[in-house]
């Protein structure tokens, strides 16, 4: 780092917390060396007490721009000047753009699931899915399918915390794409089954199958699978979760979450630099398998 290091070299920042466990700054500063570019990536551990400050010095200190995670991800868009239709949409920011002090806001969680899917010769657009989840990652991924589109989404969720938005995610879908969604309780087995029965694809965008829930799955049993369906998990930690064991042994295709967690920062990559991210060469490097 310190030899590629300029008094030109361009900085992009992450601002989360806690924030230093995470494989962003490797990833993107790897693809900077490969590519030759002049930029470098850190990690700053900024919540929402200082989180106006920080976007302030993004501004100042003229940064490229910064990935946005948790706490901050919902709240950093009311000090940004502009949000894309997909944060505007999600309601949620993760990819700061520093167009000559004008910020822009991105939402590339979504992009990067759907562009996860291509590269795996996924096509599930003018095609029914189904959605478990309707917290950050779910909400970014059923936006972005509609926007895409994708025909028609069955979310389902748990009554929690995160219902009243999916309520919302559903209206906004109906409202502002050509997308039919509609929303299901996920206790309600008999709906899931149908659900699923008469979608392409399923996907798990909960925490479940992650610490500290491994070795856990909300799917009731294996009947609830077929050997034509596509089945996806968010979870990258383990690389294979109960749900995807399970859908291994029915013998559906399936993928983790490596790939969401690529692209996503690949779309960032190319918003901040105007080149694309060495895909292929980052996959080796990080050693991401996301498939069969």
């Amino acid at each position: 780092m310190a030899e590629r290091l300029t008094g030109h070299t361009e900085l992009v920042g992450l601002i989360a917390y806690p924030i230093r466990h995470s494989s962003s700054p490797a990833m993107h500063n790897e693809a900077f060396a490969y590519l030759g570019l002049d930029y470098a990536y850190l990690a700053f551990e900024v919540d929402n007490s200082t989180l106006e400050d920080a976007v302030k010095g993004i501004r100042a200190l003229k940064l490229v721009g910064s990935n946005v995670s948790m706490p901050n991800k919902t709240v950093v868009g009311q000090y940004l000047d502009k949000l894309s239709p997909a944060a505007e949409l999600v309601g949620a920011v993760n990819t700061i753009v520093n167009k000559n002090g004008v910020l822009e806001g991105h939402c590339t969680d979504g992009i990067g699931y759907m562009q996860s899917l291509k590269d795996y010769d996924i096509d599930v657009i003018g095609k029914k899915i189904t959605v478990v989840g309707a917290g950050g990652a779910g909400t970014a991924i059923e936006i972005q399918a509609a926007l895409d589109g994708v025909a028609e989404i069955s979310i389902f969720n748990i009554k929690d915390k995160f219902w009243a938005n999916a309520e919302n995610t559903v209206k906004k879908i109906n409202e502002k794409t050509n997308c039919k969604a509609q929303l299901f309780d996920l206790a309600d087995h008999e709906a899931l089954k149908r659900e699923i029965d008469s979608s392409v694809l399923l996907a798990n965008a909960t925490g479940c199958g992650m610490k500290p829930l491994e070795g856990m799955t909300w799917l009731p049993d294996k009947s609830y699978l077929r050997p034509d369906l596509i089945v996806t998990d968010t979870v990258y930690a383990p690389a294979e979760t109960e749900f995807l064991r399970i859908a291994k042994e029915v013998g559906c295709k399936h993928m983790n979450g490596f790939g969401m967690m690529l692209f996503q920062g690949a779309a960032a990559f190319k918003l901040w630099t105007n080149v694309d991210m060495p895909i292929e060469h980052m996959k080796e490097v990080l050693g991401i398998h996301y498939g069969d």
